[in-house]
């Protein structure tokens, strides 16, 4: 099943997709929470209603005539792991990590399918990372084990890590490089754990700047695997519903081309993920 969170009177309300159309979900089950983690953290069985939803006459919408929202406006927890396909660790000149690279990303970094990732005024070094995103649907015990991670796992969708590489550089750790507004693309849907391989695994992954590839990996590629990551975190913090995981990004990025390669105003860059669906954001300036 797939999910959604678009924007009614400016207000992010969450929906289930059903091919080109969406339905409301409070709307049409006022049961409902309107927003996705208020319904994971509250237990809601959101296969079960979205079933009903599309069983019965709830008004339709046109996906492609909504505007849509981050796919979690207010996430929990945004991590996300650096370095975690070998061929992009290799172009960054780093070996394989022995440890994931987390750092966090802040919620007034996100932004939705089809808005605009801004590069900002301080610098020209805007890049590109497609990525593997997971919804972490029920509370993470600590010290889960890889064998049980998969169960807490609501769905999966696609996210750019645009990244400003020179701030990111400034410091030892990368959170600031980060964390601009306007540079999280996250959505445009959320696909059910149970549609696609268990965690993700052998989904093929494409970074496309104004349609040339400059991406192109496995997610059987990634260093940790989604399994190995729940069980790595759980060792250290709770996991709970409507937390976000970033899984990282595959080699071809702009800073490690020759010249490099960066993003400026009027480029596109899309993220397709097999089975999942592509997000697609313009690029513009940072207004002055």
């Amino acid at each position: 099943m797939r999910f959604t969170t678009y924007l009614h009177d400016n207000t992010p309300r969450l929906a289930v997709v059903d091919g080109e159309q969406l339905i409301d979900l409070n709307a049409a089950l006022p049961e409902v929470p309107p927003d996705l983690r208020a319904a994971l953290a509250q237990g809601v069985d959101l296969q079960g209603a979205g079933a009903r939803a599309l069983a019965g006459h709830a008004p339709r919408l046109a996906l492609a005539e909504v505007r849509l929202a981050p796919l979690l406006p207010e996430p929990g927890k945004t991590i996300c792991l650096g370095l975690n396909y070998f061929d992009h660790a290799k172009e960054g000149g780093r070996d394989k990590p022995e440890y994931p690279w987390f750092f966090l990303r802040g919620a007034s970094s996100l932004i939705a399918h089809g808005e605009a990732g801004q590069v900002p005024r301080v610098s020209e070094r805007f890049d590109y990372e497609a990525e593997l995103a997971l919804v972490i649907g029920e509370r993470v015990p600590r010290h889960t084990t890889q064998a049980e991670a998969l169960r807490y796992v609501f769905g999966y969708s696609c996210f750019n890590d645009m990244s400003v590489r020179d701030y990111q550089k400034r410091t030892p750790q990368w959170t600031i490089g980060k964390n601009f507004d306007a540079t999280g693309g996250f959505g445009p849907v959320l696909v059910t754990a149970d549609e696609l391989p268990p965690g993700a695994t052998g989904l093929r992954i494409q970074g496309r700047l104004n349609g040339q590839v400059m991406q192109d990996a496995n997610t059987d590629d990634m260093i940790f695997s989604v399994t190995e990551t729940i069980a790595l975190l759980a060792e250290v913090l709770t996991l709970e519903p409507g937390d976000v995981i970033v899984m990282g990004t595959p080699a071809g990025v702009g800073q490690a081309r020759t010249p490099p390669v960066w993003m400026k105003a009027g480029d596109t860059y899309e993220v397709e993920i097999e089975r999942i669906g592509t997000l697609r954001n313009p690029i513009e300036a940072e207004a002055q």
